[in-house]
């Protein structure tokens, strides 16, 4: 119910309430889950809140952890896509809908200050992930090219430091102190076997069930299998998702206009849980306005499921057939230093996609500049929304001066923007 405001903001939630407060989570465990979730296709918060729970009480943790943080993102946004559809956008709403975006700019400055302050502790590491940032935000580098990029300099650096004896010893403890029963260890290969046979199954089996049934040309066997294949050829997090998902079901596939996709994106960004959730909006007004012969409501709410269904479910095979390796060689010294230096690229990572929030909040118009031929754009100084700044400002006093709840701080931002018409 926290969890607004997109990966950034999502991943420093659960940093601040599981290892800062509640301490249920070392630093260590986490950032080692953080790792791994981000080589995985997919959302790579809900893979974390996927992967700490099954830390703490294996599969039946996993999947609390995973189904509850999904599960306000599926239902909220259910009632606002039909909400959407039935009524428009109000205006009021929708200057509600900019103070919580205001608000969320704050949390996610906030989850990047925050992963920044623990995560960059050398100097390799700090350039790491400000070249991850320029890499991305300047010349829009593909986000697969960057984790491999650091995690090369990673490996060539770890060589270099085996090569002049200066290595630390790492710890004998794999699990951190966790309690993971060494059982689970044992026969990984059958365990991983029979894991990705039942959670494969309950991936694909609605897809294979829509195509028998209803046909190749069906809409929902075509948003089936066009999900399906997302969440599998997008790395990179909600955004690399949303990218590739806006480009296919605008252009080629016409489910939703360009201006209905950015309602979307609006709509999640203003919801609970994973960002990518606004695919769900996609498939809800995909079935909508799609023939269906049923009616366009039910369709719609059809539509919205299945979607979530195929893009959510693979997060848990993920997490659930490869978590125990990667538990195991959690000490491998080279792999460490890997990893390590991958998750200073996630913080420039993480930077990259607060600057966007901000660009694309606070500001209307972009120029676009020219360097040595090389095009990008940036916000215009002459654009920016002064009302849109001040109360990000107030909500940046609220939260990082006053420690207000952000369960308090967003309604209130909300209800400011709301009464002044913003």
């Amino acid at each position: 119910m926290l969890s607004f405001g997109g990966p950034a903001a999502q991943i420093g939630v659960m940093h601040r309430i599981l290892v800062d407060e509640k301490k249920w989570i070392s630093d260590k465990s986490f950032v080692h889950a953080l790792n791994y979730c981000m080589l995985l296709p997919g959302p790579e918060a809900l893979q974390l809140a996927i992967y700490l729970g099954w830390l703490m009480h294996r599969t039946r943790g996993g999947l609390v952890a995973g189904g509850l943080f999904i599960l306000p993102g599926i239902i909220s946004l259910m009632a606002l896509s039909v909400l959407y559809v039935l009524y428009g956008a109000l205006p009021a709403v929708k200057a509600g809908f900019f103070g919580v975006k205001c608000a969320v700019i704050v949390i996610v400055v906030s989850a990047v200050l925050r992963l920044a302050k623990r995560l960059l502790n050398s100097r390799l590491k700090l350039a790491t992930a400000f070249l991850s940032f320029v890499a991305l935000l300047f010349f829009a580098a593909p986000f697969p090219a960057v984790i491999a990029g650091a995690g090369m300099v990673g490996y060539f650096h770890h060589l270099y430091l085996r090569q002049h004896g200066n290595l630390a010893k790492p710890s004998s403890d794999i699990f951190d102190g966790l309690e993971t029963a060494p059982t689970l260890l044992n026969n990984r290969l059958i365990s991983m076997l029979k894991t990705t046979s039942v959670w494969g199954s309950l991936w694909l089996m609605p897809t294979a069930t829509l195509f028998v049934l209803l046909g190749s040309q069906n809409i929902f066997t075509i948003m089936a299998v066009f999900f399906t294949k997302a969440s599998l050829v997008t790395f990179g997090g909600a955004y690399a998702v949303l990218t590739y998902v806006a480009q296919q079901a605008v252009e080629n596939h016409h489910w939703v206009s360009a201006q209905q996709m950015v309602d979307g994106l609006g709509l999640a960004e203003t919801t609970p849980g994973p960002l990518v959730i606004a695919l769900q909006f996609v498939g809800f007004v995909g079935a909508y306005t799609g023939a269906t012969g049923l009616s366009p409501l039910l369709s719609g709410v059809l539509g919205g499921l299945l979607t979530s269904w195929v893009t959510f479910t693979p997060c848990f095979l993920w997490v659930f057939a490869g978590a125990p390796y990667v538990e195991q060689i959690r000490n491998n010294a080279t792999l460490n230093e890997v990893l390590s230096n991958v998750s200073a690229a996630v913080v420039g990572v993480l930077c990259n996609l607060a600057a966007w929030m901000i660009f694309h909040t606070l500001f209307e118009h972009f120029i676009p500049i020219d360097v040595a031929g090389h095009k990008f754009d940036l916000p215009s100084p002459e654009s920016i929304n002064l009302f849109g700044t001040c109360l990000t400002a107030v909500a940046g006093v609220a939260v990082f001066k006053l420690r207000m709840p952000l369960l308090l701080v967003l309604p209130v931002s909300a209800v400011i923007a709301a009464l002044a018409g913003a």
